[in-house]
């Protein structure tokens, strides 16, 4: 892989990560248009609720993603560090 190679991927990684934050609040609003959305339709209370929910499940989703990412790429460095130290 070349270093400019090296370094786009290093960036796409970053923006990534970045992205987390963002990612989090547009699940909850889409779980929020959701359940407002099934509120409308149903006129019930619940469908603004489950929509919530649906949208905190979709957050929670992404942090795990995101920390399996994190954690994938740890043991890519550690195992690329112990390489270099031999």
């Amino acid at each position: 892989m070349s270093d400019k190679s090296k370094k786009i991927n290093t960036a796409i990684k970053a923006a990534d990560s970045l992205s987390l934050g963002i990612s989090i609040v547009v699940a909850i609003l889409m779980g929020f248009g959701i359940g407002w959305g099934l509120k409308e339709l149903t006129g019930s209370n619940w469908g603004l609720g489950i929509g919530i929910v649906i949208g905190v499940g979709a957050a929670i989703n992404n942090i795990y993603k995101a920390y399996k990412s994190q954690v994938k790429s740890y043991a890519e460095f550690d195992k690329k560090q112990k390489k270099d130290e031999i």
